[in-house]
């Protein structure tokens, strides 16, 4: 089953590691560095419009590599798309 965490992305459920809110997430220097080093590899995609409407943060494995995306939908929304779906 898939889920729609934001602008045209679709991920598989099966493929999720996590899903957390952004504002629940503090960001140190270490976390800024692997972030960098995350982005330089293109494992960071921001599916938001602009970076003040990030709302949560998407972790998908795909083929042993972790991806990250940065969503606009709430991390609470997404909750409630994949209960649909467990129901």
């Amino acid at each position: 089953m898939f889920l729609h965490i934001g602008e045209d992305i679709e991920i598989f459920i099966k493929d999720l590691v996590g899903i957390f809110d952004i504002k629940s997430l503090k960001v140190s220097n270490l976390n800024n560095e692997l972030i960098k080093e995350d982005n330089k590899n293109n494992n960071i995609l921001n599916i938001s419009q602009s970076k003040d409407k990030i709302k949560s943060i998407v972790i998908v494995k795909k083929k042993e590599k972790n991806i990250i995306y940065l969503s606009p939908i709430s991390s609470t929304t997404l909750k409630k798309r994949i209960d649909i779906f467990l129901e």
